[in-house]
């Protein structure tokens, strides 16, 4: 299996939080007598063991470019044209060592196990981050499982979350567990449910998000919503409601129907409920409340409480891949999110 099929085989199932950023996997310049031909025709005679679709699924999520601005399947190559894969992680270059890093296991069979993240803890190796990762922990606990090679693609986790949010993620020990968790991705049928403390009072108990979730033109480590019929970006739509009011921040409960990247931020954001303490959509700035001394000393102590977007993974739930068994795991608020909550709750007129 080559690199480029690799790539597309995991990086365009459901995936909670990837990277913004993309990075170049492979580039094709077209010859000078190059006929006019589609995109995905041209990348099957140029890419090894991969399928049109694949190809088709890659140009859809935006990871196909032409001459620098992402195309889609029936655009048509022309000569002089520069053709790359563009995908949301660094091309892998290098062996993925186990280190004795510790790892909360929450549940662990002959199949998969369930791990508690840390914030702060970068997944995946790539992009400066080639150690210290939560791959690199499934490694070494997996070291004496000769069934386990964590340098092979059709093992390993099965979705993500991003570097900064806590919680539970699901790993594959067999190949066809993967694919039956995968599966379950793809197809919205898994059970995801996160807590976060966001900026402002809602005017409801809960609703509904829908929107695309596509790359923010102006900002490439962003991503942005768009309208579900703009033909940007991919759909998305998070359920939520609200848990705890706690003046000019709440706790909410984010049901997730898709897993898009950042797709709980942007939806937040969208709606003028960034979450708190998100450097990135610029939950770090006051966005709610009075502009006094003791109010901005107030809000500084909770970013030193909590210095990462105040998002957690709670429960996670889906069918067992071998014995067909639902499974429903939940991890506790992690201490930075919790001492958070208690300073707003102590805050006066809360």
């Amino acid at each position: 299996m080559s690199d480029e099929e690799t790539v597309l085989e995991d990086d365009l199932l459901e995936e909670d939080e990837q990277s913004a950023e993309l990075f170049e996997h492979r580039r094709v310049v077209a010859d000078a007598g190059q006929n006019p031909v589609r995109v995905d025709k041209f990348l099957m005679d140029h890419l090894r063991d991969t399928s049109r679709n694949r190809i088709q699924k890659a140009a859809e999520a935006g990871f196909i470019q032409a001459n620098g601005k992402a195309v889609k399947s029936n655009y048509k190559v022309k000569a002089g044209d520069v053709i790359t894969l563009m995908l949301d992680r660094p091309k892998r270059d290098w062996e993925i060592v186990p280190e004795d890093i510790p790892l909360a296991v929450v549940y662990e069979d002959a199949d998969l196990l369930v791990v508690d993240k840390p914030a702060g803890m970068v997944v995946h190796p790539g992009a400066g981050n080639f150690s210290g990762t939560l791959v690199n922990a499934l490694a070494w606990h997996m070291k004496d499982d000769p069934r386990y090679d964590p340098n092979d693609p059709t093992v390993g986790l099965v979705h993500r979350i991003d570097k900064d949010t806590s919680g539970l993620l699901v790993v594959a020990k067999t190949p066809e567990a993967k694919t039956g968790l995968c599966k379950q991705f793809f197809f919205h049928t898994t059970r995801r449910l996160y807590n976060a403390l966001v900026w402002g009072p809602f005017a409801q108990d809960e609703g509904t998000i829908e929107g695309n979730i596509g790359r923010n033109p102006k900002d490439r480590l962003q991503m942005a919503m768009f309208a579900p019929d703009s033909g940007i970006g991919k759909s998305a739509v998070t359920h939520w409601r609200v848990l705890e009011r706690l003046g000019h921040v709440t706790l909410v409960e984010c049901r997730l129907e898709t897993g898009r990247t950042h797709q709980i931020r942007v939806h937040m954001k969208s709606q003028g409920h960034t979450l708190f303490a998100d450097e990135r959509y610029g939950g770090t700035e006051i966005l709610r409340g009075e502009i006094t001394a003791a109010y901005k000393a107030f809000v500084r102590n909770c970013l030193s409480v909590c210095p990462r977007q105040a998002l957690h993974a709670r429960t996670l739930g889906f069918r067992h891949p071998s014995t067909g068994e639902e499974m429903d795991f939940s991890s506790p608020l992690p201490a930075d999110m919790t001492a958070l909550l208690d300073k707003w709750r102590k805050r006066p007129n809360n």
